[in-house]
């Protein structure tokens, strides 16, 4: 009852910092898409160049987001910006690479042989085969990557309140250096509701953008 009458008392506090969590998640999304997406497309091309894009992304996944945050404060102390809002965003967009870069690659090599030899056959350009056919078939499994990528985005986001990013993490890290357990119960309840939320819209979007033939058939 104490929790759930903070969380009501600070429910504006609460809202704010929502805001500031999706924003810098949504910003870091955007560009892992734009990025990602052509480097997955790309890498089809090159099986060897596949394995170490891959093999890189993975790698970078495997280091702790606060040594990540470490690592990035003294590149950008020179320019006015080791910790805060860019920062954070630089570690999300690397984080968010590998779940959409492998989703796309694997969503563009699993495409039926027969339906690129149709569209050749009916004059199309690599181009318009790219943009007509694979991309459309690909679309359910990278927009599962994209999902994946966010849900991860919005936990790891949390942790870059530690170097000044804001965000729904405030509450945590303002829960632990204070022992307050209403601050941090409110803090992971909050992330978790966000990150269930966009799941579950990422999911409808999903749908909505599936060809009918492909929902019908999955």
């Amino acid at each position: 009852m104490e929790t759930l009458r903070f969380a009501l008392e600070n429910l504006p506090q609460i809202m704010d910092r929502t805001v500031e969590h999706v924003s810098l998640v949504g910003a870091a999304i955007l560009i892992a898409i734009a990025t990602g997406v052509p480097i997955g497309i790309a890498i089809t091309q090159n099986a060897t160049i596949a394995k170490r894009v891959l093999y890189v992304a993975a790698i970078i996944m495997t280091i702790p987001s606060i040594a990540f945050f470490g690592i990035l404060i003294p590149i950008l102390s020179p320019f006015g910006h080791g910790i805060g809002y860019l920062p954070a965003l630089i570690a999300l967009v690397f984080y968010s690479q590998l779940p959409i870069i492998r989703n796309t690659y694997t969503a563009i090599m699993n495409i039926d042989p027969a339906l690129r030899d149709a569209a050749r056959g009916m004059g199309m350009t690599a181009l318009q085969r790219l943009w007509q056919v694979e991309i459309p078939m690909a679309m359910p499994v990278i927009l599962n990557g994209v999902r994946n990528a966010v849900v991860l985005t919005i936990a790891i986001a949390a942790i870059a309140t530690y170097i000044g990013a804001g965000g729904l993490g405030t509450f945590i890290s303002r829960g632990i250096s204070q022992t307050d357990s209403r601050q941090l119960i409110t803090g992971a309840v909050a992330v978790s509701l966000l990150a269930i939320a966009a799941d579950l819209f990422l999911l409808l979007l999903q749908r909505l953008l599936t060809s009918p033939g492909l929902r019908t058939r999955n």
